[in-house]
């Protein structure tokens, strides 16, 4: 979305200088130098490491301005950016929140809110294919999502404000990591419609509770507006608890016989990839998407109600959903050089994804089924538990369990310290075997899914 800097200065209620570069336009935000844009504002964000170091190496990228929280004498400018434009403010964070509030402020068509403990990241990309993710005209409508995850008080104001100019639908992830967080993306993001994909044990060490994270997602279902729509999974009891807490109208999808937009029939392909039928309104559809795992027609419901309630067709938005691409590391499909079929799902994990990425390790037809899991991280008291459960219920499926410095699987696992020993482990693979890459993002492990597809790299 293109800005002045004099916009700028005035949303995040800072002071430009030098004040000839009010008129000067910014056609972007970022917050990392290596991925500066020409025309682009560069925010140093203070965390781990300051910001304002690379704030140089942003303006050599091509960055037109910056915001800044500190004295110019704490900048390394160098001469060639000595005179460079700039946004002096109190907080960069709280100034890219404002920026991102301001950019909401432009948006006339829907915004589509997207939590849930798993999912949302293919939610998000599957209401995108829904919605036709054109680029506006005779294509369908301008359709902007991030590209990442992209889901916190940082990602959310990013998403926002690098949306372009006249976009038709915007849809935003939103994660939690408390009370009170979803809540604080909305009073940003200030969505129309709202989507929960699912309410599970995830991040429970923080929540203390599986009805915390219920009262943690509804916060976007609350922040709707009456006119705008609620879009939830049918099938999750602790979802449908929260039914009363929309000041929207509701829409359901899942397999439930009485949901709005329904799954039935999922068949999967040697790929995984679900074909099934899609039904509401009177109206049946057979649909197949290129993701892999059942769980992907209930993911492929939510996208197709999702586009219906920002406007789209049911029947052009089940044309339009199978034309998703998935963010990296996400139910990815892939084979060796030897014919073994890998399935990287390394993008994180709790008990809930990794019971739904297990079941479609064994409708591959393979003789061979291998689970190669990291950490699931984040689970408080009940991770020793879910660990051991996970494995025992692996190896009662005929899945061979390969754990990667992660002993709470307990004795139906096999364990390794790193990826080395995982690949040492694993052997030989055929034609005959399919191996499952799995963990929370602690365990890193879509390098082990790399070199399995890729062992010369």
């Amino acid at each position: 979305m293109n800005f002045t800097l004099a916009e700028l200065a005035e949303a995040a209620d800072g002071v430009l200088s030098p004040p000839d570069a009010a008129a000067t336009e910014i056609v972007g935000l970022s917050i990392d130098s290596r991925t500066i844009g020409r025309g682009d504002l560069f925010v140093p964000l203070v965390a781990d490491r300051d910001g304002h170091t690379f704030v140089r190496s942003a303006l050599n990228a091509g960055a037109s301005a910056f915001l800044t929280a500190v004295d110019d004498d704490r900048l390394d400018l160098g001469p060639e950016h000595h005179h460079a434009p700039r946004i002096r403010v109190t907080d960069t964070a709280e100034a890219l929140t404002a920026i991102g509030a301001l950019a909401r402020s432009r948006m006339t068509g829907p915004v589509i809110g997207i939590t849930g403990s798993v999912g949302k990241t293919s939610v998000k990309d599957l209401t995108r294919a829904a919605c036709g993710g054109g680029a506006g005209g005779v294509d369908g409508p301008l359709v902007w999502a991030s590209t990442r995850s992209f889901n916190n008080e940082i990602g959310v104001p990013l998403t926002l404000a690098n949306a372009p100019d006249g976009v038709d639908i915007s849809i935003v992830e939103m994660g939690a990591r408390g009370i009170g967080h979803i809540a604080m993306l909305c009073a940003t993001a200030r969505p129309t419609i709202g989507v929960i994909t699912t309410v599970a044990l995830a991040h429970s060490e923080l929540f203390g509770s599986i009805e915390a994270v219920a009262q943690a997602k509804g916060e976007l279902i609350e922040a709707l507006p009456p006119d705008g729509a609620a879009v939830l999974y049918a099938d999750n009891p602790h979802v449908m608890s929260i039914v009363e807490r929309s000041p929207a109208p509701v829409i359901t999808f899942g397999v439930a016989p009485d949901a709005d937009v329904r799954v039935s029939e999922v068949k999967l392909d040697r790929s995984l990839h679900p074909t099934f039928q899609l039904s509401s309104g009177g109206e049946s559809r057979t649909i197949t998407v290129p993701v892999a795992g059942a769980h992907m027609a209930i993911n492929a419901a939510a996208a197709v109600a999702t586009a219906v309630a920002a406007g789209i067709s049911f029947e052009r938005a089940t044309d339009q959903v199978g034309a998703v691409e998935l963010s990296p590391w996400r139910m990815e499909v892939a084979t060796t050089p030897t014919g073994a079929l890998i399935v990287n799902d390394a993008y994180n994990a709790n008990p809930t994804s990794m019971r739904a990425a297990l079941a479609a390790l064994t409708e591959t037809g393979a003789t061979r089924l291998v689970a190669v899991v990291g950490e699931m991280a984040e689970l408080g008291e009940e991770g020793p538990t879910e660990h051991t459960a996970i494995a025992a219920e692996a190896a009662a499926a005929g899945i061979r369990v390969v754990a990667i410095g992660s002993p709470a699987y307990g004795p139906d696992a096999e364990h390794v310290a790193d990826i080395n020993e995982a690949l040492a482990a694993l052997g030989d693979l055929g034609g005959d075997a399919a191996v499952l890459v799995k963990g929370s993002r602690v365990a890193r492990l879509e390098g082990l899914a790399e070199r399995l597809v890729n062992p010369t790299h």
